[in-house]
């Protein structure tokens, strides 16, 4: 049994870097970069993909809406054409430098809005999918466990890593709480654990209106921008090891 540890990184601007990001990096297997429609810049995409290359993370594109104010949260009325558009540029955006550091990049995850927008509707999640095969057809395209986008990218042919998600809760289609929803995010660190291990153990995860919910889990995303982020990756990277559960990203 194996599953990843990834984490949304590099999602700030100029010498002002997330206090956490560099040791999270320590307990992680796959790092997902802002590419700067949501977060980042240069600056900092330079600085992220040196670290993932120096710490052995894996390195993923992390493509958002352009919605700078907005963190990516919002949604926006977008076409699928232009969901292919702006996913293509900002993977290419960050090959640029995965390329400069002589590394390689693994896969790609969207972010935010334009990944719930994805796991429900079938062409922006085609359009992801053909972006990511167009520019590198073996790059790994994660997605929410069971959704849309997991879909197109079977179909388009290219791998896939089912995510699954540590301190958010799960309606009973199996897509996560939005975030405007009070219960939305899981705070006690024990819930979260539990939900954690009975996701990685028994690929299921019990909804807000108790209903056990059947998923595949690849991949557990970890949030970098908690007050207690580091102390958390730490406990749920030390308690799946204690399991025997191998910690590795997906292909690797």
């Amino acid at each position: 049994m194996q599953i990843d540890l990834n984490c949304d990184m590099g999602e700030a601007f100029g010498n002002y870097p997330m206090p956490n990001d560099e040791t999270l990096f320590d307990s992680i297997t796959s790092a997902n970069i802002a590419c700067g429609f949501h977060a980042g810049d240069p600056e900092v995409m330079q600085r992220t993909v040196f670290t993932a290359i120096k710490k052995g993370v894996a390195i993923g594109a992390h493509p958002g809406l352009p919605d700078l104010q907005g963190f990516g949260r919002r949604e926006m009325k977008i076409s699928a054409n232009e969901v292919y558009q702006i996913t293509l540029y900002q993977i290419g955006a960050l090959s640029g430098f995965v390329k400069a550091a002589n590394g390689k990049l693994h896969h790609v995850k969207p972010h935010g809005a334009l990944y719930n927008m994805a796991a429900k509707d079938a062409k922006l999640a085609k359009a992801i999918a053909e972006a990511v095969r167009d520019f590198d057809a073996d790059l790994i395209l994660y997605g929410l466990a069971g959704s849309e986008l997991i879909k197109a990218a079977e179909n388009t042919g290219i791998k896939t890593a089912s995510e699954v998600f540590a301190d958010r809760t799960y309606q009973d289609d199996g897509s996560l709480t939005p975030r405007t929803q009070n219960n939305a995010m899981i705070t006690e660190e024990k819930l979260a654990i539990e939900q954690v291990m009975l996701m990685v153990q028994q690929q299921q995860v019990i909804s807000v209106d108790k209903r056990s919910i059947p998923l595949k889990a690849e991949t557990l995303c970890l949030h970098g921008d908690g007050a207690h982020a580091l102390e958390f990756a730490r406990t749920i990277n030390a308690k799946l090891k204690s399991e025997g559960i191998s910690i590795k990203a997906p292909g690797l």
